[in-house]
């Protein structure tokens, strides 16, 4: 199992690049998180720790899309009506356990396997039923409604790849080829906490010159939404020594440290004290906009990040930095966020070689498209601002300037975690 390289965080430079910093993420972090196997019901969101091969076909054998009457398409006159004897009857579960000769017509249901013969199948609102015979109308085509045996999945192929974060859809195909049980990756582990004397939990007084804890909050939401196990440590204190025992004790039962705001070089910032203390901490400024400094950094051999304190920047940094990081730790595949186009409704001018995400909404322009629009404020501290967006638009670094009715690219809040 991959382990984190010495000193993986160290990085030069005045500013560094998304693209740059996946790369240096892609180097340095490997899977840290084992393997254990959990029934099928529990497999929902995990990561796959195996390749998933199919040992049988899906389905084992052809059969009927559709209720109605399999039978021989030679039979069929191509200009007028058929009149074919029913001479058995075929369902989901109970086939018809024989071979269906020229001049039969088979009662058959949906599901139903295909009997030895037939090669096609009427629907029974295409036919009509006359005692003991029914009546074919003609135009239909060779094969039709029949499904064919392996056409959804062949023995020996692959279902799923290892690394495959599992959704609803990944659990109906294992069940499909027989699987009860799967080889997943164990959830991460991941400690949070906030510092700062000036913070308070909600829900209790709120004295002067205090705030509520939020950002732990968002975090832990954006953590969970990726499969992980969430310890909440709380609020500590401004106290070195406090923090520093705290740290200690999660690294020994955590995969991963995650906080937010107070990593700088004031003596209240007792987080980079302890860090460095038990570690090393490394700042990472990044050419981006909102979210630039983020501290990477290890105890012992466990990874840190300290996000920015701004809410706005705590969710980019975290899409950017943190997801594809989580993703390597528990041993998954790194895909980009889906992003989809839509047309700017609004101006607007941004530095070069700065990557850029702006809060937007979406509204339909009257015409069947979807416009983007801009929310009114741009600050990092404006946590109203996420709560009334649907996502984000990114602009890349070499633009300048956006102009009203240019397509965008834009992400939604949905991509955010999954």
């Amino acid at each position: 199992m991959a382990q984190l390289t010495d000193d993986c965080f160290a990085q030069g430079g005045p500013l560094m690049t998304v693209a740059e910093a996946h790369a240096m993420i892609g180097a340095a972090v490997g899977r840290v998180c084992e393997a254990e196997t959990v029934p099928l019901s529990a497999a929902l969101g995990r990561i796959l720790a195996e390749e998933l091969i199919a040992p049988i076909d899906v389905p084992a054998h052809d059969n009927s899309a559709v209720d109605g009457y399999a039978v021989h398409f030679e039979d069929l006159d191509p200009e007028a009506e058929t009149v074919l004897p029913v001479t058995g009857r075929a369902a989901a579960g109970h086939p018809l356990g024989r071979a269906a000769g020229r001049g039969e017509a088979i009662r058959i249901f949906t599901g139903a396997e295909m009997p030895a013969g037939p090669d096609t199948v009427m629907m029974q609102e295409d036919c009509r039923l006359e005692g003991d015979q029914v009546v074919i109308r003609p135009g239909i085509k060779r094969g039709a409604n029949r499904r064919k045996r392996a056409e959804d999945v062949t023995a020996g192929s692959q279902v799923l790849p290892a690394g495959q974060r599992l959704r609803p859809q990944d659990l109906g195909q294992a069940a499909a080829i027989g699987r009860q049980s799967l080889r997943v990756s164990r959830p991460l582990r991941a400690a949070l906490f906030s510092t700062g004397d000036e913070l308070r939990e909600p829900g209790t007084p709120l004295e002067a010159g205090c705030i509520y804890d939020s950002n732990r909050f968002t975090i832990a939401g954006l953590l969970r939404g990726l499969g992980c196990d969430v310890s909440d440590l709380g609020i500590l204190p401004d106290r070195f020594e406090v923090v520093r025992d705290a740290m200690t004790e999660a690294a020994a039962g955590h995969d991963l440290l995650v906080t937010s705001g107070g990593v700088s070089v004031g003596e209240e910032d007792h987080v980079k004290q302890a860090v460095e203390a038990l570690g090393r901490l490394h700042l990472w400024r990044l050419a981006i906009k909102p979210g630039r400094p983020i501290a990477l950094g290890q105890v012992g051999r466990v990874p840190f990040v300290g996000l920015p304190g701004n809410p706005v920047a705590v969710m980019v940094t975290f899409l950017n930095i943190v997801r594809p990081m989580l993703l390597r730790l528990m041993g998954g595949q790194v895909t980009a966020p889906h992003h989809f186009k839509v047309r700017a409704g609004f101006d607007h001018r941004k530095k070069k070689d700065r990557r850029e995400w702006l809060r937007a909404r979406l509204e339909d322009d009257g015409a069947g498209a979807l416009v983007a629009v801009k929310f009114g404020r741009d600050g990092a501290g404006i946590l109203s601002s996420m709560v009334e967006s649907d996502g984000l638009i990114e602009l890349p670094e070499e633009m300048t300037e956006l102009r009203a009715g240019a397509m965008v690219d834009f992400l939604p809040f949905s991509e955010m975690a999954t």
